[in-house]
């Protein structure tokens, strides 16, 4: 009876996970590539601490698909691409005192530290992340952070920034400054009275003012804007700032960069908090956005034996402003059908201005949170359901979509009746299904619901799929409804088969079908990391592609190996299972997919039409590890499992939970067992930590 309600329990938990996820990833877009965030930071937050809940009680849903192993969002079109020599990664969020407590007391266990550890404080700044290159003490390209790995190239933008010197003195050969690019409020004031006074349409806050123009392709618009830049912390240097994160920083200020005045060294929790509340005692007038602290460990050594998560440092947090409240009419609810057939309720309500955003819908989530209750059927709100007609208060949280806190049950109308969550999918008729344990209905009509199969491809043709320029989301749903595309094949025939008609049709013509027809075959050869996340999977994203992509290789080894795995068990089914990132959940998922009979035969529909271009595995050339399957096991003396498992990482080798004949070495402390003895029964290298950390010296 345990183990059905612990099974439960995990549906339950997985189909909340998902509804997260959905909602994150679209908000990170929103936020970081459209510059249009729809809600405030504190809801963002919130999704995301809930997220990070759920996979702290349900490790099995922490795949690499996760938002938290995403950083921001693709870079934009219209500007050239820059790949960061050292990936710009984003912070873990801290919301109370006791987070911060967490944040240091993890700390100290991963370094099995128990000394003096100090911390720097500083405001964050609610701006635009900027990355600027130096060599030879000149400029030479500026990006934004983009997904992390890759931003805009804004250089010719930059350079018109008074507060980024061209030139820089006495610095190292190659040095990358990044910091946030801002607006004053009193400057962002007069910047939208110019534009009003010249016709212009006035922009929403200075974040996306500061965001936006940087973002010209004309940089005199750029010139035109009070744009200014604080530094705080570097990428790629030749050589070492300093010893200590303070002094890092005073030498970027020796640089000529604007170093935030209100930076304090904290020798403990007490100091940070301390700290804390004196900066938020000076928000409102600092004459810029802020919207938290953010603490950073000061000794450089210590930062660098913490590393680095998947997308967060270890060695810092921002602690977060709380988020601020607005009160609204709820005017309706419509039904949003995803392209995994989930019906996502949102509320239209009538617009209101939160964190000078102005919100006009919010997500609902489920049928049990307008009902009150949460994904494993306790009381939300204390018990009390959301309604047609009632005033809500609602709170917004930078990258995602605004979520309802509270509703006011003394305005509620007396003509308000509970909401009763559609039986029938409302885009094609089909039966809706919760299924037991699950949190979200779906749409049980696959491919044959219109909404399923246009969203599908939507994500097929979005820029971190296939991006064929000139085929965006309007262009498909025009082809969609004309019945030229169907499934993501149709879209290699359309030379063949439409183009012709297409001519003749008003605002096409013989160039612009030619611009489209060299941007579809420009796309016949795809990397195998973007085909899969295309197909749009469930729970596949842009990472796990990238994991799936580097350990398979080709097409063809993926492929083969997951119709070998088709019987959730064997050789095959244990190495997707044991590819660090990947899970049960999106090893079911894949396998499901390539399952069924009508999926393969699209997809082999669309491979036909294709080259799929081979990704090579990670490596790292002077490390004798690289590529290496690697298993720790037993207590390790010298460092922590996590110290490890992060530094194999970084050296290129593949960390793996479990033992098999793939595996190419176990690192083994004392009071190894069973892997121990699965590893010598297969003939694996096995190594002490001493062997190992002698090893990777």
């Amino acid at each position: 009876m345990a183990k059905k309600s612990a099974s439960n329990a995990l549906v339950a938990a997985r189909a909340e996970w998902m509804r997260l996820a959905a909602q994150i990833d679209a908000a990170n877009l929103a936020y970081h590539q459209q510059d249009a965030p729809e809600i405030p930071d504190a809801d963002y937050d919130a999704l995301k601490a809930r997220l990070l809940a759920l996979e702290a009680d349900f490790p099995q849903l922490a795949g690499a698909d996760s938002p938290s192993a995403k950083v921001g969002a693709p870079a934009a079109s219209g500007f050239g691409k820059i790949r960061h020599a050292v990936p710009m990664l984003s912070l873990g969020n801290a919301f109370d005192d006791a987070d911060v407590a967490d944040f240091i007391t993890q700390i100290r266990r991963f370094l099995n530290h128990d000394g003096p550890l100090e911390l720097t404080a500083e405001p964050k700044i609610d701006g635009l992340s900027l990355s600027l290159r130096y060599e030879d003490g000149a400029l030479v390209h500026a990006a934004t952070r983009g997904d992390g790995a890759e931003g805009e190239n804004v250089t010719a933008n930059a350079r018109t920034i008074a507060e980024i010197p061209q030139k820089i003195g006495n610095a190292p050969k190659v040095l990358e400054v990044r910091g946030e690019v801002y607006l004053r409020h009193d400057e962002f004031a007069t910047l939208n009275e110019r534009l009003a006074a010249e016709g212009q349409k006035t922009l929403a806050n200075p974040r996306n003012a500061a965001a936006g123009s940087l973002r010209q392709l004309d940089a005199s618009i750029t010139a035109a804007r009070p744009l200014r830049f604080f530094a705080y912390t570097w990428g790629e240097v030749s050589a070492p700032l300093g010893a200590t994160q303070t002094g890092a920083l005073a030498r970027l200020g020796e640089f000529g960069f604007k170093i935030n005045p209100l930076t304090r060294l904290c020798p403990d929790l007490e100091t940070l908090l301390a700290t804390y509340a004196e900066i938020e005692s000076q928000r409102a007038t600092l004459g810029y956005d802020i919207d938290g602290v953010v603490y950073k460990v000061n000794d450089l050594a210590l930062q660098a034996r913490l590393g680095f998560r998947t997308t967060t440092p270890r060695w810092a947090i921002a602690h977060k402003f709380p988020a601020e409240l607005a009160t609204t009419e709820l005017l309706g609810i419509d039904i949003q059908v995803g392209r995994t057939g989930a019906l996502s309720p949102v509320a239209r309500l009538r617009p209101v201005t939160v964190g000078g955003v102005v919100v006009s819908n919010a997500t609902l989530h489920n049928a049990d949170y307008i009902a009150g209750r949460d994904s494993f059927g306790a009381e939300i709100r204390d018990g009390r359901d959301i309604r047609i007609g009632d005033w809500v208060t609602v709170y917004r949280a930078g990258d995602v979509i605004p979520k309802i806190k509270d509703v006011d049950l003394a305005r509620r109308p007396d003509s308000a009746v509970p909401y009763i969550f559609p039986t029938t999918c409302p885009e094609c008729g089909s039966e809706v299904l919760r299924e037991e344990g699950e949190a979200v209905a779906r749409c049980t009509g696959g491919l044959i619901c219109p909404a399923q199969a246009l969203e599908k491809l939507r994500h097929f043709v979005s820029r971190s799929a296939f991006d064929i320029e000139g085929l965006g989301a309007k262009q498909i749903e025009a082809f969609f409804a004309e019945g030229w595309v169907k499934e993501p094949a149709d879209i290699f025939e359309i030379e063949h088969k439409y183009a012709e008609t297409l001519r003749k049709r008003d605002g096409w013509g013989d160039k612009s079908v030619a611009k489209l027809v060299e941007a579809i075959n420009a796309r016949r050869s795809i990397p195998l990391n973007r085909l899969l996340f295309a197909l749009g999977i469930r729970h596949l994203g842009e990472t796990a592609g990238q994991v799936l992509a580097r350990h398979y290789t080709s097409w063809a080894a993926f492929y083969a190996a997951i119709q070998a795995a088709a019987p959730l068990e064997g050789d095959d089914w244990d190495e997707l299972n044991s590819i660090d990132g990947v899970g049960p959940v999106l090893a079911t998922a894949l396998v499901t997919y390539f399952h069924n009979a009508e999926t393969r035969a699209s997809v082999e529909r669309l491979i036909a039409h294709l080259t799929v271009e081979d990704v090579a595995a990670p490596s790292a050339s002077s490390s004798p590890v690289a590529g290496k399957t690697v298993v720790f096991t037993g207590t390790l003396a010298r460092m922590t499992r996590a110290e490890a498992k992060a530094t194999a990482e970084n050296l290129g080798a593949k960390v793996s939970g479990s033992v098999s004949a793939k595996t190419d070495m176990l690192v083994a402390g004392p009071g190894a067992g069973a892997k121990l003895k699965t590893a010598q029964s297969l003939g694996v290298q096995v190594l002490s930590e001493d062997e190992w950390l002698a090893l990777i010296a």
